[in-house]
């Protein structure tokens, strides 16, 4: 961080070579004579301007810096920190402006050191210094999947905030979603914290997917800034696809749209719809080789699971539970969650990919709300209408 210093007030200088001339009566071309007799040197027909101006404060980091001259041509220009390291830019072709082509920090002082000559070969100085904003809150923001991810074809990509977003439609102009095929999709906040990117349908399978959340000097609303640029690269895998109706107590797995492999499963439990595996288009969230379950409420605790994938933050996975074995394939009595042999729990654990589909129809209870990866759970135009453009 760089300490702020006091601001010097701009001037113009006229250069040295700007003497007196002779005495005249009619105040010729060198100068002008007072009541006294003398003469008033003539002033510099160069002009130099700057924007941001002289002793302004608050200036929005993303504002390109200028100077400008009218009446001659730029010399030099130099616009330095507090630091004294020279913000890079470049004039335009006839040197009469200069422009930044470097993105200015928060909270520091910037310090312009500019001279022009002008028609009449007079030189014309600038000096004085200028402020950036200072947010109140400097804020975090991610994005998912990651650098070099490769997901499942039902992956939305999420942008994440620490903090509420009040400016949600100047945020989502900051966002871009760049693919290597034709894909539909939008942005949608599922939160004021959480805005995603769905597909209309499925991703294509192979996609290669890059996002940028170019929000550095985006005013988010109250006070809050992005803290920095964030932006990823990451590539969709396979196409496979799981169905589970749950009557039938079987679940399959397809692959580019033809049954790949069907394993026998108990879902939750069909009398009590508080047991149910609810029905809704999930994904794969983790994968996990051991997984912990706790349920007090029906009384359980501390119940390791292996090969066991979370498809929501409800508390459903796919996990193998050899101990329920003689239910698996005839009868569901689960608490919710998908139970596998422990071999076909291995089978599809290697198999599967985080963002693979896991669709569920058959039961009685509807998709959760409190799931942070509720993309799947609404029609399209019901996920169009939650963008704020």
């Amino acid at each position: 961080m760089l300490e702020r210093r006091t601001l010097v007030k701009g001037v113009l200088v006229a250069g040295a070579g700007a003497v007196a001339a002779a005495c005249s009566s009619g105040g010729g071309s060198g100068g002008v004579t007072g009541d006294g007799g003398q003469t008033t040197p003539a002033q510099p027909v160069a002009k130099l301007t700057a924007e941001p101006a002289i002793d302004a404060k608050d200036v929005p980091v993303l504002q390109p810096v200028t100077v400008k001259v009218t009446g001659g041509s730029l010399t030099d220009v130099k616009l330095t920190n507090a630091d004294g390291k020279a913000v890079a830019g470049s004039f335009n072709a006839d040197r009469t402006v200069w422009t930044s082509s470097e993105t200015l920090g928060y909270g520091k002082t910037y310090t312009y050191a500019a001279s022009a000559t002008g028609s009449d070969n007079k030189p014309v100085q600038l000096a004085g210094s200028f402020a950036t904003l200072s947010p109140a809150n400097q804020v975090r923001v991610t994005v998912n999947p990651g650098d070099d991810a490769e997901v499942g074809v039902g992956m939305p990509v999420s942008v994440k905030f620490t903090t509420d977003v009040k400016n949600k439609a100047e945020v989502e102009k900051a966002l871009t979603l760049e693919t290597d095929k034709t894909v539909q999709g939008s942005w949608g906040w599922l939160s004021d914290r959480q805005v995603d990117w769905r597909p209309k349908e499925y991703w294509p399978a192979g996609t290669k997917v890059t996002v940028g959340a170019k929000l550095y000097g985006i005013d988010l609303g109250g006070g809050a800034y992005a803290r920095a640029d964030v932006t990823s690269e990451f590539k969709i895998g396979r196409n496979q696809v799981v169905k589970i109706h749950t009557p039938d107590h079987v679940m399959n797995v397809y692959r580019n749209g033809s049954l790949a492999k069907s394993f026998p499963c108990s879902n939750g439990l069909d009398s009590d719809v508080n047991r149910n595996t609810p029905n809704g288009t999930f994904i794969v969230m983790t994968r996990e080789p051991h997984a912990i379950f706790d349920n007090a409420r029906y009384g359980y605790t501390n119940v390791n699971k292996k090969w066991a994938c979370r498809i929501s933050n409800h508390g459903e996975f796919i996990h193998e539970n050899q101990d329920n074995a003689a239910a698996i394939g005839k009868t569901n009595n689960s608490h919710g969650c998908v139970n596998l042999l422990e071999a076909d729990a291995k089978s599809f654990f290697d198999s599967a990919l985080i963002g693979d589909p896991v669709e569920i129809t058959g039961s009685r209870l509807g998709s959760p709300v409190n799931s942070d990866v509720a993309d799947w759970f609404v029609s399209w135009s019901a996920w169009q209408g939650k963008s704020a453009l």
